[in-house]
């Protein structure tokens, strides 16, 4: 996805001048209803987490179906959002963003009056679909609205510290609004939102869009999308009925193919989602491997650390909130510092140690017992969430740093495809050990492990790759 920046003349400092990071009051209504926006889908990530096993049983999803109520939104979010990205680049970022946010309001609206697993399910990936229009879009208009400088900077700090406040709030809200009005209000509070916001967006953004308008790429992005919805089923029904059937082994095949189609197509686009040859930089490739690996194991902890304390320990709903709100907390004064130790001890390092942080912290979660744990597993969990802050935030500036002006764009395009991803591919892919066994203690323990060993094992290997020196 380009992200074009206009420039302009030199200026004195004034409060639309780039070198001054004061805004002026329609520039911070701009940036209110942006982050708003932002917020809103952070919140759809957390808020419903807590709610899980109620909406199981309300709804009939047994426990090994609950993680499609996290992909079914996922899942979408992740395989399009490229696409809608370039889409807007075409035929205009304000245009699209409103209809995201109308998107997203109307399947958060069918999500709250779901009937049954299926009608819930289509609107929990509506409003993926909803997201995948709603964070490129939102993204592209703060950073050509923004001037590059203290403007940009101060613009993304506050966004990013709103991403974060979001999860926090999320997990709270989810479990207070769950034990009193039931979970169906989660749902109707992110109808709410995309409404207030809607009503505030058309009156304030500028429209934009690239000038050289670029090429959509429509088959790269059917095939990814395709692969990674192939390769998820396979692995969740499999889950489910094992490796045994043909379906499961026919649609991990398609998604392989599907997504090897890709590799090719985008090597021969005129205008790649993906640029091949910016992943062939050290630090785009190891950088982006060391966020897929953070934001994949660190989803799957929360998801079945929420199953182990309400299922396990037997924590209510807002007790199991609090212990992630905790959590929140520690991780947004996490955000406070890294820049600092970034400054410090550099990127690379820096990713290196969050990851390493990240995975042996999430060992520790393993002293947690069957009959008591809740305070070690808010300590473990909340130092954890620390570390792989510290890992979302280094692996940013690494895969970015050194990448020319005119190819930024596509560095910030995979990094905020890797988070999707990374979202997506984690609770299938070890989620589903906690969920298939007979003792569900067991199981969270076997993911618990298995999570810990690929982290530290990838942050082993991203220390060597951005050690290597040049050839």
């Amino acid at each position: 996805m380009a992200i074009d920046t206009p420039t302009a003349p030199a200026t004195p400092a004034t409060a639309t001048d780039p070198r001054d990071a004061r805004l002026s009051g329609r520039a911070k209504l701009v940036l209110f209803v942006l982050c708003a926006a932002q917020f809103m889908v952070a919140l759809d990530f957390s808020v419903l987490n807590v709610a899980l096993p109620v909406l199981g049983e309300d709804l009939g999803l047994s426990r090994s179906a609950l993680q499609w109520a996290v992909t079914a939104f996922a899942l979408p979010s992740g395989g399009f959002l490229l696409l809608f990205g370039r889409i807007a680049d075409l035929y205009g970022r304000k245009k699209l963003f409103l209809t995201g946010l109308a998107l997203f309001g109307a399947a958060s609206l069918l999500a709250t009056l779901a009937w049954d697993p299926a009608s819930f399910l289509a609107g929990r990936a509506l409003q993926g679909l909803g997201a995948a229009v709603i964070v490129p879009t939102g993204m592209s208009l703060l950073t050509t609205t923004f001037p590059e400088g203290p403007q940009r900077d101060r613009a993304l700090g506050i966004s990013g510290t709103l991403l974060s406040l979001g999860f926090t709030v999320g997990m709270v809200l989810g479990g207070v609004m769950t034990d009193t009005l039931g979970w169906r209000s989660t749902m109707g509070l992110l109808t709410v939102a995309a409404l207030v916001v809607l009503a505030l967006a058309p009156g304030l953004l500028p429209e934009s869009r690239t000038p050289d308008r670029p090429r959509l790429d429509v088959p790269g992005a059917v095939t990814v999308t395709g692969g990674l919805l192939a390769l998820i089923y396979s692995l969740s029904t499999a889950a489910q009925r094992g490796f045994g059937g043909a379906d499961v082994w026919g649609t991990l095949v398609a998604g392989l193919a599907l997504l090897a189609a890709f590799v090719v197509i985008e090597s021969r686009a005129q205008a790649p989602l993906v640029s091949l040859p910016m992943l062939r930089r050290r630090t785009v490739a190891w950088g982006n491997l060391g966020g897929l690996v953070t934001f994949s194991m660190m989803s799957t902890v929360v998801f079945v650390l929420t199953l182990y304390l309400q299922e396990v320990l037997g924590l209510s709903s807002f007790r199991t909130g609090l212990v992630f709100g905790v959590q929140g907390v520690l991780s947004a004064v996490a955000g406070g510092f890294a820049a600092r130790v970034i400054g410090r001890f550099g990127a690379r390092r820096t990713l290196v140690l969050s990851l390493l942080g990240q995975g042996l912290f999430i060992a520790l979660l393993l002293a947690a017992g069957r009959e008591s744990g809740a305070l070690l597993a808010t300590v473990a969990v909340s130092l954890a969430s620390m570390c792989h802050l510290g890992a979302i935030i280094s692996y940013g500036v690494t895969v970015t740093s050194g990448v020319p002006d005119e190819e930024q764009g596509l560095a910030t395009g995979l990094v905020t495809t890797t988070q999707q991803v990374g979202i997506t591919i984690g609770i299938p892919l070890l989620g589903v050990l906690a969920t298939t066994g007979d003792d569900l203690f067991s199981g969270v323990r076997t993911v618990l492990l298995v999570d810990a060993v690929i982290v530290v094992a990838a942050a082993a290997l991203v220390a060597v790759g951005l050690g290597r020196r040049r050839a």
